[in-house]
């Protein structure tokens, strides 16, 4: 069976967005592991706003992003894998976070997060055209 490039693009899009988001949530717990006592005797209730290690790693790793995007990437992996195809919104929305970071700080995955968007911009559009000459 033949695989529609949309699908392809979509699924490779979901992948690299669980992986980025997958490998920032380890990264950050490993660099943030001196902090875990912290944490876990909410010893930063109050503190939310301060600038120190243990507050900025909070905010960081189980406060951050990676836990969500790794969600979206396994999200779009699913949905690409039931005939569902991503709103296109969510791309959109990939793309301009993505763009931002990229443009704050550098190096980090965040071109990554721009690659996989334009694919899932790509994959949506390419499988709406797969869609509409299935129907004619």
């Amino acid at each position: 069976m033949v695989v529609p490039a949309g699908s392809r693009m979509i699924a490779w899009a979901g992948g690299i967005l669980a992986v980025v988001g997958a490998g920032h949530l380890l990264l950050g717990l490993v660099f943030s592991v001196d902090y875990f006592d912290e944490w876990l005797t909410f010893q930063l209730w109050g503190r939310w706003l301060e600038d120190t290690p243990e507050v900025n790693g909070f905010w960081g790793v189980p406060g951050g992003f990676g836990l969500p995007l790794a969600i979206v990437g396994a999200l779009v992996l699913w949905m690409n894998s039931n005939g569902i195809v991503p709103p296109a919104f969510l791309a959109w929305t990939v793309l301009a976070w993505g763009a931002v970071c990229a443009i704050i700080v550098e190096p980090t995955p965040a071109p990554l997060l721009v690659v996989a968007a334009l694919l899932l911009l790509r994959g949506i559009r390419s499988a709406a055209s797969e869609a509409e000459v299935a129907v004619s």
